[in-house]
């Protein structure tokens, strides 16, 4: 158990990720996520978390695994294409996580995910949550754009809001 991970966690407050990702930011962020789904069939859900705390926390869950539990939760896998993708960030790790779904990722793959995390960690390290969860969405739903094209009328099948967790 790493006592220094477990402090941050059990210590990163509500307000220290209000203050991240303030109300403005959050539905700045929506209204991206809406936009972009214009562009694309494919759904994009953005979840921040604060810290973990109880039980995941001591048994070291990491953002990885949280951010596939969250996937779940949220039911990102639930879409007409399987083409959801979830970016989760845990701020206390300081990790962006991006969980996409089968039909997306068998186009894009590992790197293209994990090229996308590292420039929103960048932009996050900088102080910048508003504009990383923008380059982020955006760098998303090119993906999506390239292989989930729009295709005339369809239902949003997830949620554009954000979710915060605390």
């Amino acid at each position: 158990m790493d006592i220094s991970r477990l402090v941050k966690h059990l210590f990163f407050s509500e307000r220290r990720t209000a203050r991240a990702f303030l109300r403005q930011g959050l539905a700045a962020i929506e209204a991206a996520i809406q936009a972009s789904e214009a562009s694309h069939a494919g759904e994009i859900c953005f979840a921040v978390e604060g810290g973990l705390d109880g039980l995941p926390l001591f048994n070291g869950q990491t953002a990885r695994e949280r951010a596939i539990e969250v996937f779940s939760q949220l039911r990102v896998w639930d879409t007409a294409h399987n083409n959801g993708v979830l970016i989760y960030v845990l701020l206390a790790d300081q990790a962006v996580e991006i969980v996409a779904d089968r039909g997306i990722h068998a186009y894009a793959g590992d790197a293209t995910w994990e090229a996308i995390c590292q420039q929103m960690e960048r932009a996050f390290a900088r102080a910048d949550y508003q504009g990383g969860a923008r380059e982020g969405i955006e760098a998303v739903a090119a993906c999506l754009r390239d292989h989930f094209p729009h295709g005339g009328h369809r239902a949003n099948e997830l949620s554009n809001a954000p979710v915060v967790f605390n």
